[in-house]
């Protein structure tokens, strides 16, 4: 598959070749959303907390004698169906995280890729590199070039200028190729890739193989 290459002016910079086997798959909205919900189960912080019974600060005193009052049997105030009592069954500290095969978390991502090549959201950036940190001549770059909406993935390391000329658009994330994923790359519109980040996604895809 050969993709068109964007400088940033948006004049044409040639065309690249892409695999086939990670851009040009039948998208599985099926493993697209099980590495989703992976992604995002881990990222609960599941920091949640009310206290039970054992844990009100309340005398543990039976609250009045067992026989003789014509009502229930209570033995303690703590109990969660007293105001102040503690809470049945309520939210603990706990890790939300599950575990999924890495065979699944791989071709998530390449559907999740593929999936992008289909609706052609993907553009190919020849660099993302800015002269100097300016948004507004970001901006106006990026509306020639249609990313209203976009997640651009550059290399191993972002240019320090264009990270912040970048961080101040709206809808607009920017991460290094490391920091690729299924989630962010699903909720942004357009695919922006610099032509390093093509080369580094197929070698990494070449090294799990």
């Amino acid at each position: 598959m050969d993709l068109q290459v964007k400088k940033l002016d948006g004049t044409d910079a040639g065309t690249i070749s892409v695999s086939d086997e990670i851009f040009g798959l039948e998208p599985r909205a099926d493993l697209i959303q099980r590495v989703v919900k992976w992604q995002l189960a881990k990222r609960q912080a599941g920091t949640h907390k009310v206290k039970g019974r054992s844990e009100i600060a309340r005398t543990g005193k039976k609250m009045y004698k067992q026989k003789g009052t014509g009502g229930a049997r209570h033995g303690s105030q703590r109990a969660p169906i007293f105001r102040g009592g503690g809470r049945a069954h309520g939210p603990v500290v706990r890790s939300h995280a599950h575990d999924l095969p890495k065979k699944v978390r791989v071709l998530g991502l390449k559907h999740a890729l593929s999936s992008k090549a289909a609706s052609s959201s993907i553009v190919v950036l020849e660099s993302a590199i800015a002269a100097e940190p300016k948004t507004k001549v970001l901006a106006a770059q990026f509306e020639k070039l249609g990313f209203a909406n976009a997640l651009v993935v550059a290399g191993a390391e972002i240019d320090a200028n264009f990270g912040l000329a970048a961080r101040n658009i709206p809808n607009v994330d920017v991460l290094p190729i490391q920091g690729l994923n299924v989630y962010d790359i699903l909720r942004r519109h357009t695919l922006v890739l610099t032509k390093d980040a093509v080369d580094a996604i197929e070698a990494r895809f070449r090294a799990e193989a």
